[in-house]
């Protein structure tokens, strides 16, 4: 049977980085085309994914980095890069980025929700597709350590089915991570985190 644990965040350790870093939006992504800012910007927080480089083996590269538009959108809030697009650099609004990012994801407002909140919790989030849930979430950060949970957002007032959890479980448990599902509240504008964890009987 599972448990139920709550998320612990680690320490923040990202800061203000001063001057907004240019970013071109082309299609439903963002490019820093600058390798300097690129490196930086992946420096701070593993933001975006440098192009050609799956897997780096540090935070100095000479590529553009590719943002997608859920990470873009945070940075854009917390005024840390300044969003263009087109040949006449046009400036590209939050609102335009939100509704991009509507039509892009799935229960979009769910899950930006509980992006924000692991961010500012000091935890660096990545794309879960390829484990079949929503984040990858990492203490520190890919390349130091592989991603620890695996979390799902789910409404308040969805229910899981017990055919959900065993899958997850098998799978959280085959690529050893944490099953964790999120559940925004935003009428008491909380997260509730549930971990799950498996033992033998």
């Amino acid at each position: 049977m599972p448990h139920e644990y709550y998320l612990l965040p680690c320490n923040k350790a990202d800061t203000p980085m001063g001057k907004q870093i240019k970013v071109e939006l082309i299609e439903n992504f963002l490019v820093v085309w600058d390798s300097e800012q690129s490196s930086e910007l992946y420096k701070r927080g593993y933001y975006g994914k440098p192009l050609g480089i799956p897997k780096p083996k540090n935070a100095k590269f000479n590529v553009p980095l590719v943002l997608d538009l859920m990470e873009g959108l945070y940075l854009a809030e917390d005024k840390i890069i300044d969003v263009r697009e087109g040949p006449k650099k046009k400036k590209v609004g939050l609102k335009k980025l939100k509704k991009k990012a509507r039509e892009l994801y799935g229960e979009f407002e769910l899950k930006y929700a509980v992006y924000r909140d692991l961010r500012e919790s000091g935890f660096v989030v990545a794309p879960g597709i390829k484990y079949g849930c929503d984040f990858a979430v990492y203490k520190h950060g890919p390349g130091v350590e592989h991603a620890p949970y695996m979390v799902t957002v789910k409404r308040s007032e969805e229910d899981v089915t017990a055919t959900e959890i065993v899958k997850a479980g098998r799978l959280a448990t085959t690529v050893r991570k944490r099953f964790i599902v999120a559940t925004p509240d935003f009428e008491k504008t909380k997260i509730q985190y549930l971990i799950f964890k498996w033992f033998k009987a």
